[in-house]
């Protein structure tokens, strides 16, 4: 016969542990997509934290009653919170290069709603941002994400997070560098070829003034932008390895910023 004690102290430990693991969960890219259902995320948070709970050995927790227990709740929240936000706002880089790569199309005014980002966002950014996805799955870069999350309880133990509010900022101003920087990479080769093409059709318009440039530009700009991105779609595994190493110094910069070491 098994024989396991399960006291109160221990289940309350427990649910601090799922708390940092279910705020993750809503906040990551990937795990916390809208269109996968509540009952499969619950049930990932609740195996996880099984996990977690029982191959870690059990920390001292110290709490006078229960609003001390709710401080407690409310920085493993924030603490999951913010690692998945680290992780899930790399996902904008590939947002504002659609969207430029929309503005020199054209397209630009064609908005959809897109469900994984509860936003209304350009033809290419969703195309982007789909494909992304795939690549975050073949790349196995989820299961980094994941092995991530788990370490942060070594790092940050139950209950230990201290946030340094100057080196939060820190990074997240690294990161809008970073998010500009990579994504004009992305939206360059459309960016020079329209840049290109506007050129000629100025010339055009000088050398031939009774033709409507105006009308041709706007079918041309479609046609040769379609063009580049079937040209250099091989570059997107290239541009995805740039967005997952982000997302990787993005998570770094969160978990060092909750260290109570640094």
């Amino acid at each position: 016969m098994v024989e396991y004690s399960f006291s109160l102290v221990t289940f309350e430990y427990f649910l601090l542990i799922l708390i940092r693991i279910s705020s993750f969960i809503f906040a990551a890219p990937f795990f916390g997509m809208t269109n996968v259902p509540a009952r499969v995320k619950i049930s990932m948070a609740c195996f996880i934290s099984i996990i977690v709970f029982t191959f870690k050995p059990e920390s001292l927790v110290e709490y006078a009653g229960i609003f001390s227990y709710t401080l407690l709740v409310l920085k493993e929240g924030i603490t999951g919170l913010l690692i998945g936000f680290a992780a899930n706002i790399c996902n904008s880089i590939i947002l504002f290069a659609g969207t430029m790569i929309d503005t020199h199309l054209g397209l630009s005014m064609a908005m959809e709603y897109d469900p994984v980002s509860r936003a209304q966002v350009s033809i290419s950014s969703n195309f982007y941002q789909y494909v992304l996805l795939l690549l975050l799955v073949v790349s196995d870069m989820h299961h980094y994400i994941l092995r991530a999350l788990v370490d942060s309880f070594e790092l940050i133990p139950v209950g230990g997070s201290v946030f340094q509010w100057n080196y939060l900022m820190t990074g997240m101003v690294n990161f809008v560098g970073d998010l500009f920087s990579i994504g004009f990479r992305i939206t360059l080769p459309v960016f020079a070829c329209i840049m290109i093409l506007n050129a000629v059709l100025g010339i055009m318009a000088k050398l031939s003034p009774q033709m409507n440039m105006f009308a041709i530009g706007m079918q041309l700009k479609i046609i040769v932008g379609l063009f580049i991105l079937l040209f250099t779609i091989f570059l997107l595994p290239m541009v995805a390895d740039y967005i997952f190493t982000e997302m990787k110094v993005m998570i770094v910069y969160m978990i060092k910023g909750m260290y109570a070491g640094e």
